[in-house]
């Protein structure tokens, strides 16, 4: 670990801050992450444009990212392990996951087709206007499964590697690669180097994730199909880290999610994900339940190691 805190701290650190998470939620005013967006765009704005667009996007990612991540490292050292406790409750996103998916499903369930798309539109970049019951509870799970990993389990990951500022470094790089790395004409260069440092420390957080996803499928034939959605459909995705992580989720929950989406006005042809029956107002409520349980997993797993390492070390 490259944080100073041993894994006992880290451990109860871990539980801290996701139970701050769930108690609060997210800030309803000043949210650091809020203040980060608009930077990023001014950067974006100010930079991505004349030519060596690919480095114009690396230099804008520093600028955007070091600052921070050196902040939470001198506060941390200053504060204590307190800081990095909220600095973790800032940065992560269990019961925001809950408080915009859960009202798609009883928006569905009561019958209000405008209101569950005017929540799915809030979530998703796919067009949600004409979009049927069935497209809104397949996008609602899809993002469930995927954002699971981006907004929980990956900054859990990066906590318990290097503390507060390590999961201050993966929200703000997933965050650039939310606002800078998409593959249009203005941003194909001067966001490649946002999308591929996402990549990069997404890596082991996504498969875990996907592992994770697969252990806690609800019966051994559930873990098999998740097993070998991950294998045979993850490959045919563009996204390295999303394609293990939905495939293993929509297997593990017996769905059968990708396909077509509208993007812009476009329908896109996606690769399957998963195997089983069509999305419904239910799934939503079952992936959230799958993102929660790996959750209280990986808090487990931490306290476990920690707890074996400290009776090691003081009864040895």
């Amino acid at each position: 670990m490259l944080t100073g805190l041993g894994l006992p701290t880290i451990a109860v650190l871990l539980a801290a801050g996701v139970l701050l998470d769930l108690l609060l939620g997210e800030a309803r005013r000043w949210h650091p992450l809020v203040g980060f967006g608009n930077l990023a765009y001014a950067l974006e704005r100010r930079l991505n444009r004349g030519p060596l667009r690919f480095w114009r996007g690396l230099l804008a990612w520093s600028l955007a990212v070091a600052p921070p991540v050196l902040a939470a490292t001198s506060l941390c050292q200053a504060g204590g392990p307190a800081v990095d406790t909220l600095l973790l409750y800032f940065c992560i996103g269990l019961r925001s996951l809950r408080d915009h998916n859960l009202p798609i499903a009883q928006a569905l369930h009561s019958g209000d087709l405008d209101a569950a798309r005017g929540l799915t539109a809030r979530i998703v970049s796919r067009d949600t206007a004409s979009a049927s019951a069935t497209d809104l509870a397949k996008a609602s799970a899809e993002s469930l499964l995927e954002n699971g990993n981006d907004a929980v389990f990956g900054t859990l990951f990066w906590f318990i590697v290097a503390g507060g500022p390590g999961a201050v470094l993966f929200r703000l790089a997933n965050t650039l690669d939310a606002m800078w790395g998409y593959r249009t004409v203005r941003l194909l260069r001067f966001g490649c180097a946002a999308a591929r440092i996402d990549d990069a420390l997404n890596y082991l957080p996504a498969r875990l994730t996907a592992l994770s996803y697969v252990l806690l499928a609800s019966t051994m034939e559930g873990k098999r199909r998740a097993w070998r959605c991950w294998r045979a459909q993850a490959p045919a995705w563009s996204s390295p880290n999303a394609g293990p992580v939905m495939a293993s989720g929509a297997g593990a929950l017996g769905l059968a999610l990708g396909g077509h989406a509208t993007y812009d006005g476009e329908i896109e042809q996606r690769p399957p994900l998963g195997s089983g029956q069509p999305a419904g107002a239910r799934d939503i409520a079952r992936a959230w339940q799958l993102v929660a349980r790996t959750t209280w997993l990986w808090l487990a797993c931490a306290t476990a190691v920690a707890l074996s390492l400290y009776l090691k070390e003081h009864y040895a």
